[in-house]
């Protein structure tokens, strides 16, 4: 199973001095985030759709094998709620179309006050998957992370499976706060914040109980992509890093993670 482990984002000033050399300066942090991880969640696109050649520049400032994962515009998840998503999808892949073969998932993180809409989701996931653009990039993978109860129906299970759609597991205080369900043949998991100490890392228990959840569900073969967006005090860093070697000892095949300290 490889296991590509990385952190949601990676401009946090907080983590100079923990990833980021005390002399390198902010515009070279991506190249240094890149050498030292194999992917990254892009969790500014939420908030802000970058444009077609920045996305171009991330990728001619990335190693080959970098994997950005790319969280979708609020546009089409909170202001239109999935409504009328082709013109909005088409948008957000034209521009992600920039980072060529660095593209990987897209992540679509619904508002909690959505309930369930099938059939907006069908839409929607849809819109995506089947994006093509000129230059003929591949199907994009497509991750949901569901924040409201009534999405958790057989009905919506389905619809995720049809398009190899995985659900987006999801940890806060080190419990999974979705259920654990295998939709697509390959996996998204991502970690919101810890109960141990200091707040908000995560404990060793935790790690091991996903670590053994996730070999138990996907194949040896399957992709399976591990985000830390617990970012205060470099929370995200430390963890990602014990997550890793408890699963390298598991047996899992793990992309390169940071060593905490370890100041290139």
């Amino acid at each position: 199973m490889p296991v590509l482990v990385g952190t949601s984002g990676w401009q946090y000033r907080d983590w100079r001095g923990v990833l980021y050399p005390p002399g390198l300066p902010q515009r070279r942090w991506l190249e240094h985030y890149a050498s030292q991880y194999a992917t990254v969640e892009n969790n500014g696109s939420f908030y802000r759709l970058p444009s077609q050649e920045t996305f171009a520049d991330w990728r001619a400032r990335t190693p080959a094998g970098f994997v950005m994962a790319v969280k979708a515009s609020r546009y089409l998840t909170h202001v239109r709620r999935l409504r009328d998503p082709e013109e909005p999808a088409a948008r957000l892949m034209r521009a992600a179309s920039g980072l060529g073969d660095r593209l990987g998932p897209v992540l679509l993180q619904l508002p909690p006050n959505l309930p369930a809409d099938p059939g907006a989701l069908d839409a929607c996931v849809r819109a995506l998957a089947t994006f093509r653009d000129p230059a003929g990039s591949p199907p994009v993978r497509v991750a949901v992370e569901c924040r409201h109860d009534s999405w958790w129906s057989d009905e919506v299970r389905d619809v995720l499976s049809r398009h190899n759609a995985t659900l987006c597991w999801a940890d806060r205080l080190g419990r999974p706060v979705t259920p654990l369900w295998r939709t697509a043949d390959w996996g998204y998991l991502r970690f919101h914040e810890g109960g141990a100490q200091p707040w908000p890392r995560y404990g060793q228990r935790a790690l091991h109980s996903w670590v053994a959840r996730l070999a138990g569900t996907w194949p040896d073969d399957a992709d399976v992509f591990v985000y830390f967006n617990n970012d205060p005090g470099a929370a995200a860093i430390y963890d990602a890093a014990a997550f890793a070697s408890i699963a390298r000892k598991a047996g899992c095949e793990v992309s390169r993670t940071a060593v905490p300290g370890a100041l290139a």
